[in-house]
């Protein structure tokens, strides 16, 4: 027992710091806690040893040197001379940040209302990582009935995977990067299933883009009552704020869909991605994101707005449109969404291998990996009846995943309706579509529905991006029908 004079302040640290825990490799390690003001507190780890004062308000924030991976356990220590805190079996390697909504939310096995993953007690039972560490962030915050499975890392095995009900898609992400980089990777998870974007951004973040100030004003909406925007920034984010990492992974969408949005949702990602970045003080810190899968928002009229099913793709415009903040990247998830009719598609290993190697291409510099979907690069009509149609990101070539024609293009003329087209691959990265009924094609739309799930992909199998050529309006709210008010 460690007794105090009168008037001392007990030596503490965040929840982050906890034994079992990941420190990032390669960049300066940051420890920050609470103590008695005009005190010093020295942090020793391995050879390197650090100290810093204790402010007037009782805060101190220190760095460490960069460190190389290191799977061995070391011992990282804090003291104030007279009160020691001991932080055992600590590893050196990747950290990254997992959030968003229900489906980074999803565990591998069952959930209420929902159904499992494939397999997902044989998965279970092979989530043998140890060098994979997990950090499980309850909702709000705020662990209920002394959960010893939140708040503290975890080396990944089967009971800790189950215990926590950790999310799958960041679980598979983790054990990618594990099985590539051969270092130790911690993941911490903070998502909350029917939250909209607005409630994970820093309030700066929202009062600094003219297009979101309204946002701490209106009404809000969310599946789960009461949270409002930025609560969950400063409940589940801002705690961790800023221990180092490399970077952030984002499935969230679904919310902010089915109140109608649209083009609006690539300026609330920005400001996320930047206020982000800010408070890390990482401005080139990697941001990878799904995008929405199928599904038929369109059938559903308890959601805010009764969506066409055309609203489904304008939101996908608004998440393709992000990718020009710089360090960001997109999986396109239009293979996997089964019937299309359930909002929490089982298949998430695939999810998480797909960020994994965007990661890897673009964060580790894996260049030879395929990791980007097809994207449309240019489009010409050459007045035959035709448009050419030429992708980047095809790897060895453009293919199609199944026996069946291309499918999920469509042509419109001068009149603006579209008609379904035939198309052909003619090159490693072209495409050349046509329809009898549309003599002179001036647009052509891909994947434009809200149960489209194209076959093309490229030389790797990752599908290809939804797009239009038009900027013509689309209209992706109706009103509800008397019943359903």
């Amino acid at each position: 027992m460690v007794l105090f004079s009168s008037g001392l302040q007990a030596l503490t640290l965040p929840a982050i710091f906890s034994d079992r825990m990941v420190l990032q490799r390669d960049q300066p390690v940051r420890i920050w806690g609470t103590g008695s003001p005009g005190t010093e507190v020295e942090v020793v780890f391995g050879k390197s040893t650090t100290s810093m004062p204790v402010d007037s308000a009782g805060n101190w924030i220190g760095l460490l040197p960069p460190f190389e991976g290191s799977s061995d356990p070391q011992i990282l220590h804090v003291t104030n001379g007279q009160q020691t805190l001991t932080f055992t079996d600590v590893l050196v390697g990747e950290v990254w940040l997992a959030s968003g909504q229900s489906n980074m939310e999803k565990p591998i096995g069952e959930k209420k209302g929902q159904r499992p993953l494939p397999n997902y007690q044989t998965e279970i039972a092979m989530a043998d990582h140890p060098n994979l560490r997990l950090f499980q962030v309850p909702r709000y915050g705020k662990v209920v009935d002394e959960n010893p499975s939140v708040l503290r890392w975890l080396p990944c095995s089967p009971e800790t995977i189950a215990n926590t009900e950790f999310s799958a898609v960041a679980y598979y992400f983790g054990r990618e990067l594990l099985y590539d980089l051969d270092v130790p990777v911690g993941i911490v998870h903070a998502s909350f299933g029917g939250t909209m974007i607005e409630a994970w951004t820093p309030s700066f973040a929202l009062e600094n883009e003219p297009a979101l100030k309204e946002v701490l004003e209106e009404p809000y909406f969310a599946w789960v009552e009461g949270v409002q925007a930025t609560e969950l920034f400063d409940s589940m984010i801002a705690p961790l704020v800023p221990y180092s990492l490399r970077g952030f992974i984002w499935y969230q969408g679904e919310a902010n869909a089915m109140n109608g949005e649209g083009n609006i949702y690539s300026v609330k990602m920005k400001a996320l991605i930047e206020g982000w970045r800010t408070v890390w003080e990482s401005p080139e810190a990697p941001f990878y994101y799904v995008q929405l899968a199928p599904f038929n928002y369109s059938d559903w009229l308890k959601f805010p707005s009764w969506l066409t099913p055309e609203g489904l793709p304008l939101f996908r415009e608004a998440q393709t449109d992000a990718l020009a903040i710089p360090h960001t990247g997109m999986v396109v998830t239009t293979d996997l969404a089964g019937d299309g009719r359930d909002i929490h598609p089982v298949d998430k290993a695939p999810v998480g291998r797909r960020l994994a190697h965007l990661a890897l291409r673009e964060t580790f510099g894996h260049s030879s990996l395929v990791a980007g979907s097809p994207r449309l690069a240019s489009i010409v009509f050459p007045g035959n009846g035709s448009a050419h149609i030429r992708f980047e990101g095809v790897g060895k070539g453009l293919a199609n995943s199944d026996a069946n024609p291309l499918s999920g293009f469509a042509v419109a003329g001068e009149g603006r309706q579209f008609f379904p087209a035939a198309a052909r691959i003619v090159d490693k990265d072209t495409v050349i579509v046509s329809s009898y009924r549309v003599q002179k094609p001036v647009a052509v739309r891909f994947g434009w529905h809200e149960s489209a799930s194209p076959n093309l992909v490229n030389s790797a199998g990752l599908p290809a991006m939804p797009f239009r050529t038009d900027h013509w309006p689309v209209g992706n709210t109706r009103p509800k029908p008397p019943e359903a008010e």
